[in-house]
């Protein structure tokens, strides 16, 4: 059907088919954000069943590695190719790893698979964000990534509980398995109502060299940062060899991206500040929050000795305040602008880690339960109001690679957080000191990180949303498509 035709459908027709789209992405970005969690309760199993004890971790790593790698990949493909055909691929490959993972024989083959799988996520996050960001004008965008974000928190509280109801009563495969029906619906959507696509006025260059760069520094980087946490030491010389491996090959990456004609990461996006303000404000709260998160429960257990259940609903109210804060954040910075939200937001996150900090022996969980809640809203209140605002500064032509680009670097932030914190307890530990101490070193460094968040947040341009929008991205756009 030519774009002719379909600008002669309809208003509802068109409405009608955003919500299809809407719709089909939820879907997706459910099935993605369950997946980093529903296979953690399984895992006892699926080692008794193919073995592999050793290696196990790698089911989770190697997930992580690639689905981060390729997040702006993903976006700066569907800035070139177009978002339908550039989506649905990936949808595809995250289905096919999916299937792979559930039918693997041994724990190599469920780490090849796992990584097929993380492939395709990496995607389903990035893209559904950047489709939302074009289908939409502000005030429709704001709203709509709200409700994404929601989507994703109420999909990681599900996921413990999802993996062990299928793992118990059905088979650990099924934890794979469960994605194909609910990503096939997923797919239809988008495929019958995502139309209207133009064909690029000319063949997209592809900087190869820059994909293989980017993709072989990152890959060095995060495997750096992934051994000196499991080894609890920066300075073994396979850290120090993989980091420097991963800087000088992102350094030759970013010669050879200033001169290719389609540059897979634009460097002049770095030169907008709302967009830098995002990178580092996302970058660092990702790194105080995901690191610290994986130690809340640890302490309830070591230190308190609660049960593993009651150390898990600890974590809800995190979750639950993420997520209401989400919507009602996107909503606030339509009336008092992104930095007022966002410095709220660092500041109620750093007051948090402060209040870790002071846990002791006979921290109860309800009081825990207040500490965490108010680190979920901190969450809220920065994440999704910093991904509406680079969407609405940047051009069409570069909203995939600058969406992807903000959730790159919270997951690469979320990563060395996790290391670094797990590196700082290490050593303690080791010093001889108890684990309430080792642990308070932990969220410590958790909120020296939120104080640096929480001063970037200030870079971030004062004054109404509206007026902040380049005028191309305030409206809503007159087709679906993309």
């Amino acid at each position: 059907m030519s774009v002719r035709r379909l600008h002669r459908r309809p208003l509802m027709n068109e409405e009608a088919r955003k919500r299809w789209v809407f719709l089909g992405i939820m879907l997706s970005i459910f099935l993605a954000a369950i997946e980093s969690t529903v296979v953690a309760t399984a895992m006892p199993t699926v080692v008794a069943s193919l073995g592999g004890i050793r290696i196990y971790s790698w089911v989770f790593s190697g997930f992580l590695l690639t689905q981060t790698v390729t997040m702006p990949l993903w976006g700066r493909f569907s800035d070139l190719y177009g978002r339908r055909p550039v989506y649905l691929a990936g949808l595809a490959t995250f289905l096919a790893g999916s299937a792979l993972s559930g039918a693997s024989q041994n724990m190599v083959q469920l780490i090849v698979f796992r990584m097929v799988q993380g492939l395709g996520a990496g995607a389903l996050m990035t893209l559904g964000y950047t489709i939302i960001g074009e289908l939409f004008g502000l005030e429709r965008r704001a709203r709509m990534q709200g409700y994404i974000s929601s989507v994703w928190g109420l999909a990681s509280l599900m996921g413990p509980w999802a993996g062990g109801l299928l793992t118990d009563h059905v088979s650990w495969r099924w934890v794979f398995y469960i994605n194909l029906p609910f990503g096939a619906v997923a797919m239809a959507l988008i495929a019958g109502a995502l139309t209207g696509v133009s064909k690029p006025a000319r063949r997209p260059v592809v900087d190869g060299m820059g994909v293989g760069l980017f993709a072989a520094g990152v890959s060095a980087l995060l495997l750096g940062i992934v051994e000196a946490g499991r080894v609890g030491s920066w300075s073994q010389i396979e850290v120090v060899g993989l980091l420097g491996l991963g800087v000088i090959v992102l350094a030759a990456f970013v010669a050879v991206e200033r001169r290719a004609v389609e540059p897979i990461v634009p460097l002049r996006l770095f030169g907008n500040r709302m967009v830098l303000a995002a990178v580092i404000t996302r970058f660092l709260a990702g790194m105080a929050m995901f690191g610290a998160l994986s130690f809340v429960p640890l302490f309830l257990q070591s230190v308190t000795g609660a049960s593993a259940t009651r150390a898990g609903l600890v974590l809800t109210p995190f979750v639950l305040g993420w997520v209401v804060m989400s919507v009602v954040s996107a909503r606030l910075v339509l009336r008092v602008g992104y930095r007022t939200v966002v410095v709220i937001g660092m500041a109620s996150l750093t007051v948090a880690f402060l209040l870790f900090w002071r846990w002791s022996v006979t921290l109860t969980s309800a009081s825990a339960m207040v500490d965490v809640l108010l680190a979920g809203i901190g969450m809220g209140m920065v994440v999704v109001p910093m991904l509406i605002a680079v969407q609405s500064v940047v051009a069409r032509s570069d909203l995939g690679a600058a969406t992807s680009l903000t959730q790159f670097f919270m997951s690469i932030g979320g990563a060395l957080g996790l290391s670094l914190m797990g590196a700082v307890m290490s050593q303690r530990l080791h010093a001889g000191l108890p684990m309430v101490e080792a642990l308070h070193g932990v969220f410590v460094v958790g909120a020296a990180v939120c104080v640096a968040a929480l001063a970037s947040a200030f870079m971030v341009p004062s004054g109404r949303a509206q007026d902040l929008a380049r005028s191309e991205m305030r409206g809503e756009p007159t087709r679906v498509g993309g």
